[in-house]
């Protein structure tokens, strides 16, 4: 399929030359797709689909902003989706960076979203925002896997994986990186340590069931071994030990910011309709 190239300065022919207006602003998938460097619809959906993962993490309504639409194209039908301005823009965020096409258009977007006031990282903060709630599944997965197997004390039990992974309790780690005690350490942590956390919780539940493990004793212990080799892992792949991983912008305020932008794009492909 034809690419377009609508990021580009140099071309005759930009993303809002490509903007659709009958009743409301979208674009079709099909021509983002092209925009980005996607060869067909198939590996373009990944990318949707991870876009309306990151809408539902943020409240965001995806089924008012990707609409399946069926249309017919030289004749043929062909599956196709209307995005909002918003979509697109966490379409783009959710592609493949190492492609250029989605490279030039996430630095447009960066450029454009300004007038938005929408400051995010791209990509990376898209991925922290999966992660984290896959992390936040993952976490009620394994507290009951873990009380199924005799866990009595929670504290102490994710305490043991946490001294695996960063030789110290999660209220000390709060402490080291100061945060009061209701701080929720996994807003702070970046991609690399969230994904860190994410395999110690799946991979310390799958060794409780293959393995049969029981009693408080022998799951912390458990626990503990596993948050140890991933510890191991992450310091070999990033020659830091995990409580030294840098903090980012904490996850909350990059939900408020997409939320606030999500709003005020709408606003602006919303025509005033006018006065009779």
């Amino acid at each position: 399929m034809t690419q377009l190239s609508a990021f580009d300065d140099q071309k005759p022919l930009t993303f809002e030359d490509f903007k659709n207006e009958n009743g409301e602003v979208y674009w079709w998938a099909s021509d983002l797709m092209r925009m980005v460097g996607y060869k067909d619809m198939p590996a373009f959906e990944k990318v949707l689909d991870r876009a309306t993962k990151a809408m539902v993490s943020l409240g965001i309504p995806h089924y008012t902003n990707i609409i399946h639409h069926e249309r017919e194209v030289d004749g043929v039908k062909t599956k196709d989706f209307k995005l909002s301005r918003f979509a697109c823009y966490i379409a783009v965020m959710n592609g493949d960076p190492r492609k250029p096409e989605v490279a030039a258009a996430q630095v447009y977007f960066a450029q454009q979203t300004r007038q938005f006031e929408l400051q995010v990282q791209g990509h990376n903060e898209m991925d922290r925002l999966l992660i984290r709630d896959e992390l936040t599944e993952g976490n009620k997965s394994l507290s009951s896997a873990a009380k199924r197997a005799g866990v009595t004390d929670f504290v102490r039990f994710q305490d043991a994986g946490y001294m695996g992974l960063y030789n110290m309790k999660a209220w000390q780690l709060k402490g080291r990186r100061g945060l009061a005690k209701t701080g929720k350490l996994a807003d702070h942590m970046g991609r690399t340590e969230l994904a860190a956390n994410l395999f110690r919780v799946t991979q310390t539940e799958e060794r409780i069931r293959n393995k049969g493990i029981k009693g408080q004793a022998a799951l912390e212990t458990t626990h503990h071994d596993v948050g140890r080799e991933v510890r191991d892992i992450v310091r070999r792949n990033t020659g830091n030990a995990p409580e030294n991983l840098p903090q980012e912008k904490q996850l909350p305020e990059v939900k408020k910011q997409l939320k606030k932008g999500y709003a005020q794009m709408k606003k602006a492909d919303t025509k005033k309709k006018p006065k009779t």
